[in-house]
């Protein structure tokens, strides 16, 4: 590792070291809580849906930017807020992720992306637990277990009309299988029911926790798409990203319906190490569409400090729990280390609360810089031939990019350049050789 990863290293444990120890009393936690609450009131819609888990970030940069995604997805943790991501991203990564939520609730995550030309596809989940105890009135323990949640996904997009000019069109879709395990628990007698760990008694209601467990499947479906606007720099990547996204449509769970919304999002990238992003979110319940919670917007912000080191923060402007959102990550060679701290009206100020750390290992780009490199190349060359009258071995540089790479536009445009000069060229030879 040399010196600047290891700096970047060191800042990410001390910012990691840093949140925890952040001081608040109950007084200061009661002022935010009210003052946010002032600010953003309280959704009578909220909680009615089913699956917390999927409004859960498993971690990594979006979180960091509060969610606020849709349009960036250019990371594995794109899996989660845009389908689409898959066949735009620039390298293959396998991430991992945790999520020390609220309490002991804790959420475990890992995704696999990849893309083949334009092709891209993904496949990963996420899993959610939290104890569970009980007790009955003389404070003995009748029954425990672990609730838990789990999403397993897979993603496949394409990107449609890509070229030099235009980045392309994608869409995506994830199809997502979720299942929630409950564990048993005691019925209005104080009976516990079958297959706890206290045993079961005779007239005990079995089968209480596989009641309400359930499973279910959904989709989600994006639209993404890239270009350049007011740039002030030069790079190949468009400054300016566009995204549509449904999430979580399907039925309901158990009479529950699932935290269906629609996204729309956008994110500018001004000068090259600073990009800010936008979301404005739609919650719908299906099962009753006057029962959806209100609509919210997200905020992001993600700066490179350094090659090896990035800040972002974030702010989700939702009803009832807004949410505040910062971040670090520091980018070695062929790895990305990430925390991030969120503070909400769920937070609660004890160690390690609401902090969640995620690795993702660059795995390759399967060759993709180094044929654009080549490609470029060999158009340049072409361009220096054609200026010195050259006109062949333009030709033959040409038509060994355009082989290369078939959307790579300027080739094509050199080689129909090089038809029209030959064409007039004909002509004029033909006037010339004409027999008076």
């Amino acid at each position: 590792m040399n010196r600047s990863g290891f700096l970047g290293l060191c800042g990410c444990a001390l910012l990691a070291a840093a949140l925890p120890a952040l001081d608040f009393n109950e007084d200061d936690y009661g002022s935010l809580s009210d003052f946010l609450d002032e600010i953003y009131g309280v959704d009578e819609n909220a909680g009615l849906t089913a699956f917390p888990v999927l409004n859960i970030p498993m971690g990594g940069r979006s979180e960091g930017m509060a969610g606020a995604f849709s349009a960036v997805a250019d990371d594995a943790s794109f899996l989660e807020w845009n389908p689409a991501g898959s066949s735009l991203l620039s390298v293959t990564e396998l991430a991992f992720f945790h999520n020390n939520w609220i309490s002991d609730t804790k959420v475990e995550g890992l995704v696999f992306a990849s893309r083949y030309k334009n092709v891209g596809f993904a496949g990963g989940g996420k899993w959610l637990y939290t104890p569970f105890t009980e007790y009955n009135i003389y404070g003995e323990r009748v029954a425990k277990g672990y609730y838990s949640e789990a999403v397993a996904v897979l993603n496949a997009s394409y990107n449609f009309f890509s070229g030099y000019y235009f980045s392309g069109l994608s869409v995506g879709v994830n199809l997502k299988g979720a299942f929630r395990f409950t564990p048993d628990f005691t019925n209005d007698s104080e009976e516990v029911s079958a297959g706890s760990s206290a045993g079961s008694s005779a007239g005990a209601s079995a089968g209480s926790g596989k009641e309400q467990s359930a499973a279910m499947a959904m989709a989600d479906l994006g639209l993404l798409t890239r270009f350049d606007f007011l740039k002030f720099y030069y790079a190949r990547e468009r400054n300016v990203s566009a995204a549509l996204v449904v999430r979580n449509l399907g039925p309901p769970a158990l009479d529950d319906p699932l935290p269906t919304a629609a996204a729309a999002a956008l994110s500018y990238r001004p000068l090259r190490p600073i990009l800010l992003s936008f979301e404005f979110c739609l919650p719908v319940n299906l099962a009753d569409p006057a029962a959806s919670e209100a609509p919210y917007w997200a905020a992001g912000l993600s700066v490179t400090v350094a090659r090896f080191l990035s800040m972002r923060a974030g702010l989700m402007a939702k009803t009832g729990n807004a949410r505040i959102a910062v971040g670090s990550a520091v980018t070695l060679d062929r790895i990305a280390l990430e925390v991030n701290y969120t503070l909400d009206l769920l937070t609660q100020f004890t160690p390690l609360n609401r902090i969640s750390l995620g690795v993702r290992f660059n795995l390759g780009d399967q060759g993709r810089k180094a044929l654009a490199d080549e490609v470029e190349r060999l158009y340049l060359r072409g361009l220096d031939a054609y200026s010195n009258d050259q006109d062949d071995e333009a030709q033959t540089y040409w038509e060994e990019a355009a082989r290369l790479d078939p959307s790579f536009e300027p080739a094509f445009e050199g080689l129909a350049l090089l038809r029209h000069i030959h064409e007039v060229e004909n002509r004029i030879n033909a006037l010339n050789s004409l027999d008076f």
